[in-house]
């Protein structure tokens, strides 16, 4: 294991400007997947729980789950919530229990609610998933199927969770799979970074957002 006291930032930074790896690419017809843009990890003058990487993250998936709508391609909001009594958290829900935990977001409160900045339209998918991928016992799979998608692209948070979990994900159903840098999020440098690094390297193509701007403006 190598151990050259570099920050997690520096090793993207480097792994970025030197790609070793051949892209995915975009296939034929993408959907933007906007994982769990809700209060409880959005709204930093809220809950503990929250986090910002990008002040403008928000903005940018708007700004391409518009255009994606623009062309006709499916856009998708997950977001996370249980039970009253957490009976549906499962194992993942038994490490805490405070007001933050993640088993006490309970379905239509504050925590469950969407972020108010995200322009959410009524043809978009909205569902609330319990698990961290965004495809886990989710109605996703079929929707892709249906609507011909071959291309996801994944935003959201965490970086290091939700995140990751569905862009692993989506690689594994044979999806091609870009996550966009500015439209991640995560609590802490360290985890975001090496977690973009991971998936760059093995899961997804890791790009500016720029770029599936200009690919979706030029369809």
């Amino acid at each position: 294991m190598i151990s050259d006291g570099k920050t997690a930032k520096q090793i993207f930074e480097e792994v970025m400007a030197n790609p070793a790896r051949k892209k995915f690419g975009f296939g034929k017809k993408l959907a933007i997947i906007n994982v769990d843009f809700q209060q409880a990890y959005t709204r930093t003058d809220m809950f503990a729980t929250a986090y910002e990487t990008d002040p403008r993250q928000i903005e940018y998936a708007n700004k391409i789950s518009q255009l994606a709508r623009q062309k006709n391609m499916p856009v998708i909001w997950s977001r996370v919530g249980f039970m009253d009594n957490a009976g549906d958290a499962g194992v993942w829900g038994t490490r805490t229990d405070t007001p933050d935990s993640l088993q006490n977001i309970k379905y239509d409160s504050e925590r469950h609610a969407f972020d108010p900045r995200c322009d959410i339209h009524a043809d978009d998918m909205q569902y609330t998933k319990r698990m961290p991928s965004a495809f886990f016992e989710t109605p996703l799979a079929s929707y892709l199927t249906f609507h011909g998608v071959d291309t996801v692209v994944v935003t959201g948070g965490s970086t290091s969770g939700c995140v990751r979990a569905t862009a692993v994900e989506a690689l594994s159903r044979g999806y091609r799979t870009i996550v966009p840098i500015e439209t991640t999020a995560d609590k802490h440098e360290s985890y975001h970074y090496a977690n973009l690094t991971d998936l760059q390297l093995k899961y997804a193509d890791v790009e500016p957002v720029q770029m599936v701007i200009d690919w979706l403006e030029a369809q």
